[in-house]
């Protein structure tokens, strides 16, 4: 099973507040970015049934809508999960790391990474 914390990660993330779909077959459910890195994605999503199905190792894919209007598609795994309560709503919390990123992604990260230096 992966495992990651602050001390493992060799990506640097950055904060941000992204759309995004978790794509599940046919499926489409909306979910927002929280942080990201060129190898990982926070994601957070409304509590439902699905959460239990976001364990560790699981693949799934992932529709990154960009600032500009592009779509990127990423095939990630699921690294953690976990059901949270914070004081203003109930959301599923989960943790991607991305299966070989593609280079559009890649250079989204390091524009979006170097902005924020």
């Amino acid at each position: 099973m992966l495992k990651f914390d602050m001390e493992r990660r060799t990506a640097r993330r950055t904060s941000v507040n992204l759309k995004a779909e978790r794509i599940s077959g046919n499926k489409k459910y909306n979910v927002f970015i929280e942080d990201i890195s060129e190898t990982g994605i926070h994601l957070i999503t409304a509590p439902s049934e699905a959460y239990k199905k976001y364990i560790p190792d699981t693949e799934i894919d992932v529709r990154l809508l960009l600032p500009n209007g592009e779509r990127i598609k990423l095939r990630c795994r699921i690294a953690w999960s976990f059901h949270r309560i914070p004081p203003e709503r109930e959301i599923d919390s989960i943790g991607l790391e991305i299966i070989d990123p593609p280079l559009q992604y890649i250079d989204f990260i390091r524009t979006l990474s170097g902005a924020a230096n």
